[in-house]
């Protein structure tokens, strides 16, 4: 989540929560439309973010791999 890595953490990775809160929405006009929650599928997550906060990296002393950066989602220096 970005909010640890904005608060000082070095990485993280996991479900874009923009995305989910829609897919979330989605799910829950199905069941207010009518559909029976028995019958929906199970929805998982299809996008994830990876952020990688500069600053940290460089107070402990590591460099990250320039192959790694250019994956990232978002890089906080």
């Amino acid at each position: 989540m970005r909010e640890y890595t904005a608060g000082g953490g070095l990485m993280s990775y996991g479900t874009n929560l923009p995305d989910a809160y829609r897919q979330a929405g989605i799910y829950i006009g199905r069941i207010l439309k009518g559909a029976k929650p028995a019958d929906l599928p199970v929805v998982q997550p299809t996008k994830f973010d990876l952020i990688i906060n500069l600053k940290t990296a460089k107070t402990l002393g590591l460099d990250i791999p320039s192959s790694i950066l250019v994956r990232a989602d978002e890089v906080i220096e």
